[in-house]
């Protein structure tokens, strides 16, 4: 059997750019967020030897978007995914560095 390598040309309407410049704008705020948080836990370890945990990061929520009303389109629950992926990451790494494996920095 063959194998064909096939390439489709996508042509939107008016109405489907308007949603994908919507997604691109959400994917926009949702690395914000996971990068803002990423920075929180370096920073404080450098500076205080802490641990920031999921919990603090999801307190912290409404906060964030009473500083910042676009995140308010976002829903509670996608912000809180974002986070929990962080910290499963954290979780994976630190599980690798006591394996002595590679670990990856998230």
């Amino acid at each position: 059997m063959q194998r064909r390598k096939v390439t489709l040309k996508l042509y939107p309407n008016a109405v489907q750019m308007a949603q994908m410049a919507q997604l691109d704008a959400w994917t926009r705020l949702h690395c914000e967020l996971y990068n803002a948080a990423l920075e929180e836990r370096i920073d404080a370890w450098r500076k205080a030897k802490k641990s920031i945990s999921y919990y603090e990061q999801q307190n912290a929520l409404p906060a964030i978007k009473a500083d910042r009303p676009e995140f308010m389109e976002l829903g509670s629950h996608a912000l809180q995914q974002t986070l929990r992926r962080l910290d499963l990451a954290f979780q994976s790494f630190f599980r690798r560095v006591n394996a002595g494996q590679t670990p990856g920095f998230p």
